[in-house]
């Protein structure tokens, strides 16, 4: 892993059906102990609708090549215990290294 780690998270995967056929996460961990490199940022943000400013929070994670991981997926951080959903899987092509995976995240908890 390149990025410098600063936590551990936790892979969390499975949906269940509640009585009224409503799908609902379930908090199954699938893999544990995962170096990550996790980043919180604020960003300022208008539209051409509503011009008044908004500030908004998104998160970025870079973790491990290779460590299996989809868009479906979600993440806890195992030092302060906060979930993300993960919206974006992405890497770098690199012909000489194995690069870390990059993670768009957005908090759920």
């Amino acid at each position: 892993m390149q990025a410098i780690a600063t936590t551990q998270i936790s892979i969390l995967r499975g949906v269940t059906t509640d009585a009224y056929g409503d799908e609902q996460n379930v908090d199954m961990p699938v893999y544990t102990g995962i170096p990550a490199s996790l980043a919180e940022q604020t960003r300022r943000v208008t539209t051409r609708d509503d011009p008044t400013p908004r500030i908004v929070r998104y998160a970025t994670a870079r973790v491990p090549a290779r460590t299996d991981i989809t868009d479906q997926d979600r993440v806890r951080d195992e030092r302060t215990g906060a979930v993300y959903s993960v919206d974006a899987v992405s890497s770098m092509t690199n012909p000489t290294l194995t690069v870390d995976i990059r993670l768009d995240l957005r908090r759920t908890t």
